[in-house]
């Protein structure tokens, strides 16, 4: 009878010390700057407790065949270390993770497993409603034409 009344009493001190679950997508638009400014599309969805979050990333990435720039597509699972709450209005994080990307210029194709770095930050512009700007670095496989990679972007990020 004792454990069944400790678990409870622990379940309810956990339930009155959570933090709800925050989610966020974003829409974004930029550049890839390797080897060549290519406008980049894409967007991402996350999830996260305070200052541990979780997100998905797909970008897509333009071509220039002129200066030799493949088109590049990303979708990478990251990481994100982010402040709990904003300062300012501006809450800004670190981001790392992994994923799948394909290269393409021409007849040269290389699908592989890239990794990507960076930061960026959330800032607050009307209710849920933020601006989200990064920069990333990303470590492409050895059969990609540019590694690494680097890209900046901006876009709306819609907090739930």
């Amino acid at each position: 009878m004792r454990t069944v009344r400790a678990a409870a009493l622990a379940a309810l001190f956990c339930a009155m010390w959570a933090t709800p679950a925050l989610a966020d997508i974003t829409a974004f638009i930029g550049a890839d700057t390797t080897p060549a400014n290519r406008q980049v599309r894409g967007f991402a969805v996350g999830a996260g407790l305070l200052i541990l979050a979780f997100e998905f990333e797909y970008a897509d990435t333009t071509e220039d065949p002129a200066s030799l720039a493949p088109k590049l597509k990303t979708g990478m699972g990251n990481v994100l270390f982010q402040t709990p709450v904003a300062f300012m209005g501006i809450q800004p994080y670190f981001t790392t993770g992994a994923g799948v990307y394909r290269e393409a210029l021409g007849a040269h194709e290389d699908t592989s497993v890239g990794f990507n770095t960076g930061g960026g930050a959330k800032i607050s512009l009307i209710g849920p409603v933020r601006l989200r700007v990064d920069y990333r670095v990303f470590k492409l496989g050895s059969g990609a034409l540019n590694s690494p990679a680097h890209r900046v972007y901006a876009g709306l990020n819609l907090k739930f």
